[in-house]
């Protein structure tokens, strides 16, 4: 067995030796820090969500029944702890932060603030999408992921998860043509 798997470490773990848990917190970790801002829209609630999805994923290592596809474990568990958050949710919009490192110092105000109104008009676009549909197109989009890896993390077929982000893309193009007319 291959020492740098996952079904190597997972197995490590549970045999008590529990600092091989953060060859795995850091193989993971950033794309489910991308996954979860993208659907959470907020950079240190996902933060959070990403550390309860890893402390979730360690008490219930017993239960992963595939060691060898704990990325795609740990991923289910993120879906999940963002569904659960956005339930409880009460509102569905979230600001943008500025990102003043994405703008030269030499842009003139004009042009800063085209960007700032496109960086809303694309969240306000995010977050009016069915969550389905936003989810999956982040997952394709932004995480480049293939839709057999997409299908095998969130359960559903290639097909309903083309279909998710052709409307997504859809909506956003209708959307993203209001902004530039």
């Amino acid at each position: 067995m291959n020492p740098d798997n996952d079904a190597h470490l997972v197995a490590r773990v549970l045999d008590g030796h529990t600092d091989h848990y953060s060859v795995l917190v850091g193989r993971y970790q950033a794309t489910l820090y991308r996954y979860a801002v993208g659907m959470v829209r907020d950079g240190d609630l996902a933060a959070d969500l990403v550390q309860d999805t890893f402390v979730k994923a360690y008490t219930s290592l017993g239960t992963c029944q595939d060691p060898a596809r704990f990325g795609a474990w740990v991923f289910r568990i993120m879906v999940n702890r963002c569904k659960d958050h956005l339930k409880s949710r009460r509102r569905h919009n979230v600001p943008l932060e500025e990102d003043t490192a994405a703008t030269p110092e030499h842009d003139s105000p004009a042009v800063y603030t085209d960007r700032a109104d496109l960086r809303q008009t694309v969240e306000r676009a995010l977050s009016a999408l069915p969550e389905a549909q936003r989810e999956a197109f982040l997952l394709k989009h932004l995480e480049g992921r293939s839709y057999e890896e997409m299908a095998e993390m969130l359960g559903v077929s290639i097909s309903a998860l083309k279909m998710r982000v052709l409307r997504a893309r859809e909506a956003l193009q209708s959307l993203l043509k209001e902004f530039a007319e």
